[in-house]
């Protein structure tokens, strides 16, 4: 069999939903090369380039899923959320900071970290990119959309140890002039507009500009002013160029910008069971809708009279913010119920854009074939919101504010001179008065915040974050491969990839934090007899200088004709990764001088800041921790596949692939068992599959079954207000079926299937943030006055009544010596609600620290567990992998005498449970949900011109795709990713 190799790396598959014109094309003799610019069905065959060369669907050994242009409308595909909805074992849900995670067989993006690597690569016309926003666009005049699924080892880009999302852009048509538009209007006010334009130029040269706008009023309501927050206004622009300067040559161009500033949420919703102790902040047995108790929080923990008292600094001068056993500034907070209504005084900001600019070439010499890929990339992204969407009031803090209006005007009564300490604070965060707008440190590089003139300022105290980060990228691949007469044939490709990431910074600015830091600043320097100071940053800021990532692979495969019947793939591919990171994260970290007015590291006390704490060797104080690492691996595949009979394919499959390692975000400190960096992920997969067509054609049916082997699987924790990412091993397992039915020629039916399952199988020990206890009884979960970490105390001996008598006496003791009793200073365990789900019996407010030099001296009586009680996740599923999946959508053509059509089509989908968290349990599970979309189309006479109406999420479910548990000094509430909600509307369109 002759082969006809091509260069553009694509996948197409039955789930089309109009047929595409095309020359009659049988199953063994693949299209010519002039042909390869999109999906080709003929009758019921489909030409795809799923192994980089021409191929009928039904001959390709390889699971794999698309849709062209006319089933991404039909089936309104519109943007990442909805194309998950109908592949099998995949799903998509947005991330906790400006990122997205695209799930395929349960292997996702569970590696937080600007040195992670997406399992799912992500192509634009078969190049790899970084970091792209592509997720958040809009889709528009595109080809198709590949989705390969299964380890990508050998041809396509890197790291794809999930699979392959590959999206192919509309190249231009030499042959005529070309064009269409379409507008649309919805509910929420919604106004898209979408056109095209292509403009051959001569014979060998074509033109092709296509873009969309989108502006639409937020799906959420703000309580706080009555406004509707997390709208868009977005726009793309994309221009190409074809030039074929003979019949072996073609060129391609393409340059594409996108760009959206709007009030985008990337945190749909805040849930927590209440703990009314203050110690866990949230409970760990349901997700309801209330507020975190604010007392179990950094900000409180540290601004607290108790600490301020411990710290030396007299209850009496009411400079607390308020008591850790008072109540919390959420108190009396209300959640509202519905997940599309929110209270929060800090409107969203939301900016992103990014370039692309690819060029490819193809040259054809006889039976040898080159292709030449390079891609440059810039994005940017900034993104601020309320990090706890909710409204704070005051009440507990204005004793606070009045006393510090007090000080700052005459100082400490029998200390002259000490108001000059006390007026920057109050002139930074109260200009207006005790009484007046409090501000907070505006999120800015140079880390001095309110204190160097930078503030936010409202009438309540305001509590928000940012995440931001600007990344250049490129890449160049160049491919050979034959087109051989006889039984082999063979590719040989090789790719290099530079990824650089700048100013990549994640912040949490909050008036309490800034009031903590500016006094216990203020005190330190005074006790001190230096000069007024405060402790900066006067946020948290974890700051990424610069991350540089080099990245080649080397990788060939061939292809042999056993015989007429039997076909033999076999690939293998050299991964070779290099990694660079600078970066800090301060927060309070050092003194920093009022008079400080560049940046926090001017300060003469800086030299007291060591970002590196040690851990890689380095001598002296470092201001950034600089650490690179490598990674290499042997990858590959070999396929075996027997055409039974002309209509039906079996094949058995064998991949390995790679995902390369990386370097752990910095800390503030250094933490006993945090490694520097975590390990590569490899996954050895076996996959069996069967292409059947029947009835003629009228009926395709697919069926894969598959079993991987995960060694060091990336997850993420949150540990020291940062995302720590280890490595753990597991298997997966399951099946999956696509089918595309035709009972008459105006009919489509799509149907689709998946199970899956995913579970741990080592004993790798992890602690449960939300039960630090490790589910043991007889035990105190403790929540620390130095960094508001938890950690658990343990009764070996004596139960509960032994470690709460336990924590007492420490406590009693940390209080005797700094002059204080229970009333003002700490207090003994209290008991957490029957319902809490957690091992322990009571919680409580203490020193880890002090705990544990006491425990030493009970002879094992007692054990205090730093950072919790580690325990065993054998056996639990992965998060993000519902274990079942199912799809349908109809379609019908009803044809009129006058030569119109109208087209009504309706989907469904049904996506089963599945876990937020490795820890699984109720707390964390997502549950099973159903969408469904339809929509109406009036075509004109020769589909010139079309009229549609369209319902999408018709149920109005407000199903939670995704979890995030946040930090144990943010108090452990979840936040929630959703589905969009119902959206309606008519759309118009004509082509010429």
């Amino acid at each position: 069999m002759r082969v006809k190799a091509t260069l553009l790396a694509g996948i197409c598959a039955s789930c089309v939903a109009f047929p595409a014109a095309a020359q009659d094309v049988s199953p063994e003799s693949p299209p010519d090369q002039t042909e390869r610019a999109g999906p080709i069905e003929s009758g019921n065959v489909i030409v795809v380039t799923a192994q980089r060369r021409a191929q009928a669907l039904q001959n390709v050994p390889i699971a794999v899923s698309a849709f062209t242009a006319e089933a991404l409308e039909a089936q309104q595909i519109d943007n990442a959320s909805d194309l998950q909805l109908t592949l099998p074992n995949v799903t998509f849900s947005k991330g906790n900071f400006t990122g997205s995670s695209f799930t395929i067989r349960g292997v996702g993006d569970l590696c937080v970290g600007n040195s992670c690597d997406s399992a799912t690569g992500i192509h634009i016309n078969g190049s790899p990119l970084f970091g792209t926003r592509l997720f958040e666009t809009e889709y528009f005049d595109l080809e198709r959309v590949e989705v390969l699924r299964g380890p990508q080892g050998t041809l396509f880009g890197r790291n794809a140890t999930s699979g392959v999302v590959n999206f192919v852009t509309a190249k231009p048509n030499l042959a005529e002039f070309q064009g269409k538009a379409e507008g649309e209007y919805g509910n929420f006010n919604s106004i898209k507009a979408k056109g095209m334009i292509n403009v051959p130029v001569g014979e060998t040269l074509g033109v092709r500009v296509a873009g969309f706008y989108l502006k639409r009023d937020g799906y959420t309501k703000n309580l706080f002013d009555n406004s509707d927050i997390d709208g868009r206004d977005m726009y793309a622009v994309r221009g190409s160029i074809r030039w074929e300067p003979g019949p072996n040559t073609t060129v391609d161009l393409m340059g594409y910008y996108f760009r959206e500033s709007d009030d985008r949420l990337r945190i749909q919703k805040q849930l927590c069971q209440r703990d009314p102790t203050g110690v866990l902040g949230c409970l760990n047995n349901r997700r309801d809708a209330a507020k975190v108790n604010g007392n179990s929080t950094f900000p409180a923990v540290l601004g607290s009279r108790e600490v301020f008292a411990l710290n030396g600094i007299s209850p009496l001068l009411g400079l607390g913010v308020g008591s850790l056993y008072g109540p919390d500034g959420n108190a009396t907070a209300v959640e509202p119920r519905d997940v599309r209504t929110v209270n929060t005084d800090f409107t969203p900001e939301y900016f992103t854009d990014e370039i692309q600019a690819q060029a490819h070439i193809e040259q054809s010499f006889g039976d040898i074939n080159l292709g030449l890929t390079g891609i440059y990339q810039k994005v940017r992204i900034e993104s601020r919101q309320d990090y706890n969407l909710d409204v704070s009031g005051r009440t507990t803090i204005q004793p606070g504010l009045n006393s510090l209006a007090f000080l700052a005007a005459n100082g400490i009564p029998g200390l002259p001179g000490t108001a000059a300490y006390f007026a920057p604070i109050a002139a930074a965060l109260i200009p207006n008065g005790p009484g007046g707008q409090l501000c907070t440190s505006n999120t800015n590089a140079n880390g001095l915040g309110a204190f160097g003139g930078d503030s936010v300022c409202g009438d309540g105290p305001l509590a928000f974050d940012r995440s931001n980060g600007r990344s250049q990228s490129w890449s160049a691949e160049a491919i050979i491969s034959s087109d051989f007469d006889g039984p082999f044939n063979f590719l040989l490709g090789a790719i290099y990839a530079q990824n650089e990431i700048t100013n990549g910074d994640y912040y949490v600015n909050a008036f309490a934090i800034d009031y903590f830091a500016s006094l216990f600043g203020t005190f330190t320097a005074l006790s001190n007899g230096l000069p007024p100071s405060y402790l900066g940053s006067p946020y948290f800021r974890n700051h990424l200088e610069r991350f540089k990532l080099k990245s080649y692979g080397i990788f060939g495969e061939g292809y042999i004709d056993i015989s007429d019947r039997l076909k033999l793939t076999a690939g293998i591919r050299y991964n070779n990764d290099k990694k660079h990171d600078e970066s800090n994260s301060t927060l309070a970290s050092f003194l920093v001088p009022y008079s400080t007015t560049t940046d926090i590291f001017d300060s003469p006390f800086a030299g007291s800041f060591d970002a590196d704490t040690g851990a890689t060797g380095l001598p002296g104080a470092q201001q950034l921790r600089i650490r690179d690492v490598s990674f290499d691996e042997f990858t590959g595949r070999a396929v075996l596949d027997f055409q039974v009979t002309p209509d039906n394919l079996i094949y058995a499959s064998y991949s390995r692939g790679y995902k390369s390692g990386g370097i752990n975000p910095a800390l503030q400190f250094s933490i006993p068992g945090v490694t520097e960096s975590f390990d590569p992920e490899i996954v050895n997969a076996f996959e069996v599959g069967s292409k059947n067509t029947f009835a003629n054609g009228a009926m395709q049916l697919n069926l894969t079954g598959f079993y991987y082997k995960y060694k060091g699987l990336q997850l993420s924790r949150i540990l020291a207000r940062t995302s720590i990412n280890d490595n753990i091993n597991a298997d997966i397992y399951g099946a999956e079926a696509e089918a595309v039915i035709r009972p008459g020629p105006d009919t489509l039916v799509n149907l689709g299937f998946s199970y899956l399952k995913t579970k741990v199988t080592d004993d790798t020990l992890f602690i449960n943030q939300r039960d630090p206890s490790g589910g043991l009884p007889n035990s105190v979960i403790i929540k620390d006055i130095g960094q508001a970490f938890n950690c658990a105390v343990v009764a070996n001996v004596g139960g509960q009544a032994f470690a709460d008598g336990f924590v007492t006496s420490v406590n009693n003791g940390i209080n005797a010596s700094r002059g204080l009793t229970a009333a003002n200073g700490l207090r003994g365990p209290t008991p957490f609600p029957a319902d809490a789900n957690v091992g322990a019996g009571s919680g409580a407010f203490s020193s880890c620290a002090a705990l544990e030099a006491a425990a030493a001296g009970t002879g094992g009586a007692i054990t205090v567990y730093g950072g919790g009680v580690p325990v065993s996740i054998k056996g639990n599923s992965l998060p993000q992998a519902p274990n079942f999946k199912a799809s349908m959508g109809i379609q019908h053509t009803i044809r009129m005498n006058s030569g119109m059509t109208l087209v009504p089509r309706a989907d469904v989908t049904y996506t089963g449970e599945s876990f937020g968290n490795i820890f699984n349990g109720r707390v964390n599970k997502v549950r099973s949900y159903v969408q469904a979309n339809a929509q109406v189309q009036l075509n004109g006479v020769d589909d010139r011109w079309y009229v549609r109406g369209f319902v999408q999420n018709i149920f109005d479910s407000n199903a939670t795709t995704g979890l995030y548990l946040t930090d144990q000094s943010s108090g452990l509430y979840t936040n929630i990713f959703t589905l969009e909600p119902r959206r309606y509307g008519i759309a118009a369109g004509f082509n010429f």
